[in-house]
């Protein structure tokens, strides 16, 4: 998306950063990543409710099970979520998780839920997933992911 030039705010989780390191994002996005709903910031605004606003598209990847039960049952207790519940933009979730989970009654009723709110929630691919198991959960391809995207922003 940054190649193609459109501006991307990076939001990670504590747990997302126990996978991969905010400076990657950074990097990546070329804006500062953020992480700490309590952090200092350079400049006086209510951080989530200025970048829910500046947001044409709002997506979620990788939802894990987690940060989807959180969307679905109205929880905001990081910077993630209580920024997604203020955008008004258009919001896509691409779930990833072991098959097992993904077949969860539980998750996909909250799949259902997030549909019925509005969000776009994206199939996910069969394979190899990072537990070692194949099957469902997959994370969708980042071509079709980015593809999606572009596709939204053009609405």
């Amino acid at each position: 998306l940054v190649k193609k030039g459109h501006h991307v705010d990076v939001i990670m989780t504590a747990n997302a950063q126990k996978f991969v390191t905010p400076l990657t994002f950074q990097t990546l996005s070329q804006n500062k990543v953020i992480a700490d709903m309590f952090a200092p910031v350079d400049t006086w605004d209510v951080q989530h409710i200025s970048i829910a606003k500046k947001a044409d598209v709002f997506v979620v990847v990788p939802a894990t099970a987690n940060v989807i039960g959180k969307i679905a049952g109205g929880i905001a207790d990081d910077m993630l979520t209580t920024t997604i519940m203020a955008a008004t933009c258009r919001k896509i979730i691409a779930p990833a998780m072991n098959t097992a989970m993904w077949e969860n009654p539980i998750v996909q009723d909250n799949l259902r839920k997030l549909r019925n709110y509005g969000y776009e929630v994206l199939d996910t691919d069969s394979g190899r997933l990072a537990c070692g198991d194949i099957g469902a959960g997959k994370l969708l391809q980042w071509e079709k992911i980015v593809e999606i995207i572009l596709k939204e922003k053009e609405n």
